[in-house]
């Protein structure tokens, strides 16, 4: 009796405690939460640009350009992209600086820069040394990929550009003499020089004269007046933007008639603004005009591009983009995010659709394809033709 009286008391504290007796249980139904796969990790891709400096304004513009592209593009095979800006402050020893940052803290994949030669020349060697490709939009000098594995570009080179500039020179604006005013502070600008005239003289013309300037001069009537007193036909001056608007309003001013021919670092709307109607009737060889962009990729970039900063595309703007897309376009085909991987899909880059055609990648980084030619009209860009590597 009291074995069954101490059960029975046993079992009403059991219920009294919230613990079911055996007789009481009854099995659960198993409920098995769905797994959560977390999403992949993003895809870092650094951008070296001058930011600040003398030639911010070229920086600023390239990587408008690039955010644009990365807000059209924002995904490659389902991995976000991120990007990291690092400013070289238009310095050679600060652009080693910002790629060896990129890399070593922030931890990218791939670098999109320099828009320079000179900075670009700086900062190749890191990214050689750690196996990551870079591409830059608009460094034109053929020392920035020669003998590289890792850097490549989606611009036109210099050694193409002179050609052109030079047959431009000679059948178009039938020059049989010219002297060139170059800024000796850049690869790019000398570098373009030597090539103009070794093709031009090819061609059965003579350069009278070279005469050297430096970024941030504002007087250039010593070399002008040079140029006059030689009865040249022609100016060749392959500089960057505010040097091209000063010298050409200043040989406008000396009474100067004959064409001024520059290149694509001149390719600011900078240029109208501070030359006026100095620069009126200028040309030059670039990579841009809205005309063309005739792909539906360039279509696409041009709209979103206005739409976004509710102003016109410039050439940097642009190339900036191309050099966006034709990275993507690589890290797709590589499916990874290894350098040694990215690297063979960039050099083995065939036809794809950028924003103004076909690019292809040619030997040494070098990509193959059309230079722009252009000419200031009634204040504007004008298109005037594009002509393709044979």
């Amino acid at each position: 009796m009291k074995r069954a009286l101490t059960i029975l008391l046993m079992a009403a504290m059991l219920l009294v405690l919230g613990i079911p007796v055996m007789a009481q249980q009854r099995e659960l139904p198993l409920v098995i939460e769905p797994a959560v796969i977390p999403p992949p990790p993003p895809l870092l891709i650094g951008v070296y640009l001058p930011m600040t400096g003398a030639a911010a304004t070229y920086g600023q513009s390239t990587w408008e350009g690039i955010k644009a592209a990365n807000e059209m593009m924002p995904q490659v095979s389902g991995r976000d992209v991120r990007l990291f800006l690092a400013d070289t402050k238009s310095d050679k020893k600060e652009a080693a600086n910002a790629v060896d940052r990129l890399i070593m803290k922030d931890k990218v994949v791939a670098i999109i820069g320099e828009a320079f030669s000179s900075f670009s020349i700086a900062g190749g060697p890191v990214g050689e040394r750690n196996e990551i490709p870079m591409v830059t939009p608009t460094a034109t000098s053929p020392v920035v990929t020669q003998g590289k594995k890792y850097y490549f570009r989606v611009c036109f080179t210099d050694p193409f550009q002179g050609e052109i500039a030079a047959m431009l020179a000679t059948i178009n604006l039938r020059a049989k003499t010219a002297v060139t005013i170059v800024d000796i502070t850049h690869e790019y600008s000398v570098g373009l020089g030597n090539y103009f005239v070794s093709s031009f003289t090819k061609l059965g013309g003579r350069v009278l004269h070279t005469n050297y300037i430096k970024t941030g001069d504002t007087d250039f009537r010593r070399e002008l007046s040079q140029a006059q007193a030689a009865h040249v036909d022609l100016i060749y001056a392959p500089n960057y933007c505010a040097e091209v608007a000063l010298l050409a309003k200043q040989a406008r001013e000396l009474g100067i008639k004959i064409p001024i021919l520059t290149g694509d670092a001149a390719q600011l709307y900078d240029l109208i603004k501070i030359g006026g109607p100095a620069v009126e009737g200028m040309y030059f060889t670039g990579f841009f005009n809205e005309a063309a962009m005739t792909t539906q990729l360039g279509k696409d970039f041009l709209a979103f591009f206005k739409k976004k900063f509710n102003k016109e595309l410039d050439g940097n703007s642009a190339m900036g983009g191309e050099a966006y897309f034709f990275l993507m376009d690589a890290l797709k085909r590589a499916k990874s995010d290894r350098g040694p991987d990215i690297r063979e899909a960039l050099a083995n880059t065939r036809d794809f659709q950028g924003l103004f055609g076909k690019i292809s990648m040619g030997e040494e980084g070098n990509a193959v394809r059309a230079v722009v030619i252009n000419e200031v009209k009634d204040g504007k860009f004008t298109y005037v033709t594009s002509i393709s590597p044979p």
